[in-house]
């Protein structure tokens, strides 16, 4: 095999393992459990992973040039709960106080843009400070106690059309519009020089503050929009909605392909490597594996597809 064909072999493989991984956790869970490929297992698995992808989405963009967003669990459950205290508490109407905390989501998107762009702050210590800053506004506009009521309005978004649940309606509209701005749309371009080699894509005449700027302000819409999202399932806001959720977003991009060096990602990738998270997730737990041991493993499965990246983008640098 001469050095040519090596690298497309090695870059066909990076770009497709997520997709293989994916098939290698799902065939022995279906062979060991019954129930993984019925219908309802099956939706309940799409139901419970959409939501994270929206946020994976997010978070891929801002991977991708070479940063990463800590304070999407915390604007997710900040965003749910504005949306739900608006809705509820002022009269404002169910779709006007939805819009009011995505607005919310995306200041916060732009502040972490801001520290990170212009005031030269590392993404993981902005990110952090604002996930931070984030819950604990969370907590005192709730007082720390949940905020419910919501009408049907907001409920919908949690039900099912014709048997298909809506958050994953909702997920194939954010993956399509998330697909055209990065893949088809010269900002995407720019997202990728960046992360790729920032000096070069300066001297180029891109402006990687503005790039910086923008993702962070894609990725807290979308969280934002996962914490509504949640807010409906659970027909309330929870002061500790969405804790966790920037780590399954990491992970799922990572899985999905995403470079923790910045420079490779995608929105379809990063929709698998949700999936490689909840089929795992719900195969454990038919398998009846204890919750701490399902952590061991899902730490494990994030630790080799880590290795696996940086090993892969090595050769392809050396090929």
């Amino acid at each position: 095999m001469n050095k040519k064909t090596l690298q497309r072999f090695l870059s066909l493989v990076r770009a497709n393992s997520s997709l293989v991984i994916l098939l290698l956790v799902a065939l022995p869970i279906s062979l060991l459990s019954p129930d993984f490929l019925t219908g309802n297992n099956l939706l309940t698995v799409a139901l419970q992973t959409s939501m994270i992808a929206i946020a994976a989405i997010g978070m891929t963009f801002t991977l991708i040039t070479g940063g990463v967003d800590l304070s999407v669990g915390s604007v997710a459950a900040l965003t749910g709960a504005l949306a739900a205290g608006l809705a509820t508490k002022s009269g404002l109407g169910t779709y006007p106080a939805i819009l009011v905390a995505l607005s919310a989501a995306a200041l916060v998107g732009a502040f972490n843009g801001a520290l990170i762009a212009w005031g030269r702050i590392p993404p993981f210590v902005a990110t952090l400070a604002s996930m931070a800053a984030a819950r604990g506004l969370t907590l005192v506009y709730t007082e720390g106690r949940p905020i419910s009521g919501l009408d049907k309005l907001f409920t919908f978004w949690s039900s099912d059309f014709h048997g298909i649940p809506i958050p994953l309606f909702v997920l194939i509209f954010v993956a399509i519009v998330a697909y055209i701005i990065l893949h088809r749309s010269i900002f995407g371009n720019y997202v990728f020089a960046v992360g790729g080699n920032e000096e070069t894509s300066r001297l180029a005449g891109i402006s990687p503050i503005k790039i910086k700027f923008g993702v962070y302000i894609i990725s807290a819409l979308c969280a934002g929009l996962t914490g509504l999202l949640l807010t409906a399932r659970l027909w309330s806001a929870q002061p500790n909605s969405g804790t966790g959720l920037e780590l399954d977003a990491i992970a799922s991009s990572v899985l999905g392909g995403a470079s923790l060096m910045g420079g490779a990602g995608s929105v379809t990738g990063a929709i698998i490597g949700t999936f490689i998270i909840g089929v795992l997730t719900n195969g454990l737990n038919l398998l009846e594996v204890p919750s701490y041991n399902q952590q061991v493993i899902k730490g494990m499965m994030f630790i080799i597809a880590v290795l696996l990246d940086y090993l892969l983008k090595s050769r392809l640098k050396k090929s």
